[in-house]
């Protein structure tokens, strides 16, 4: 049975590590090419071997790591510049890559140099990936024996955070994230007849190095937990999930949306009592890592 994204062309930000990494795997095992970008070019290029080894052969799926400072315009034009002239077409533009600052804080101890870093990372990486997306997808033709189609899908990262308030303050970084929604619904609303569909993914709290990074003291880890009804954080397969969802034609008639994968957090007033039954689901990364090694 042919994948969700059989002979589809991916971008991804951030793929090294977290959302981007399970995403990268997960897309792949459904048929799609993948373009893994990354300021961390051994993660990126870790990644996009892991890829080819396990469905390279078996799918005849391509991965090609590319070095990539969002925030820089040049760099992101270049990287779908990349994937153009490595398959021809781009479907799928997953803006994953962003930072969550140590020192980001309330609005009276922020700095401003955390405020710009933040900002032109998360808002305006997500623009300039979205821009240069949206010019690729235009040009994409419409290729039944492949059940390729024109226009495509651009999946932007926002958070939970741009539509709850926090007591616990990291201002840039939730203004960014209120910035992608916004810009997300007026993308999705602007090309919604040339087919290209603009979705805004939302996780809540997730065991990834980022947040975990973050919450660096079990105070901090603690304090987000009990907030949260499963009693556990998210994992980042669950977000990759998400994603394909998002990425395929599955979603076709969905554009515009705040897709939020939060454990039921934005819909809590109080959390449930009693332990957590179900365990987590275990990603993709940790199986196909050991099974190739380390390297």
């Amino acid at each position: 049975m042919p994948g969700r994204l059989q002979n589809k062309v991916a971008i991804i930000t951030g793929a090294g590590s977290g959302i981007g990494l399970e995403s990268a795997l997960l897309f792949a095992s459904e048929g799609a090419h993948v373009v893994l970008a990354d300021v961390n070019v051994p993660a990126a290029e870790k990644a996009a071997s892991l890829i080819e080894k396990e469905y390279g052969q078996q799918l005849g799926i391509q991965a090609h790591a590319r070095k990539t400072d969002v925030s820089k315009e040049a760099e992101v034009k270049a990287l779908v510049d990349f994937a153009l002239e490595k398959f021809g077409r781009l479907d799928v533009m997953f803006n994953n890559a962003g930072i969550m600052h140590p020192d980001d804080d309330t609005a009276l101890n922020t700095e401003e140099k955390i405020w710009d870093l933040t900002m032109n990372i998360n808002v305006k990486g997500v623009w300039y990936g979205s821009k240069y997306a949206i010019l690729a997808m235009r040009a994409n033709k419409p290729d039944v024996d492949k059940g390729l189609q024109t226009g495509g899908s651009i999946i932007n990262v926002a958070s939970f955070v741009a539509i709850m308030g926090a007591g616990t303050p990291q201002l840039a970084y939730t203004a960014s994230k209120g910035a992608v929604l916004a810009m997300t619904r007026e993308l999705a609303m602007t090309h919604a007849r040339e087919g290209i569909r603009a979705n805004a993914l939302c996780p809540g709290p997730l065991k990834t190095p980022l947040l975990m990074d973050f919450l660096n003291t079990p105070e901090k880890r603690d304090r987000r937990l009990v907030h949260l009804p499963m009693g556990r954080f998210g994992e980042a397969i669950e977000q990759a999930r998400a994603a394909l969802f998002l990425a395929s034609d599955d979603s076709s008639y969905i554009t515009g949306t705040d897709f939020l994968v939060d454990g039921g957090l934005s819909a809590c007033y109080t959390t449930p009592l009693g332990e957590q039954v179900v365990p987590p689901p275990v990603g993709l990364a940790s199986g196909i890592t050991s099974k190739y090694g380390a390297t």
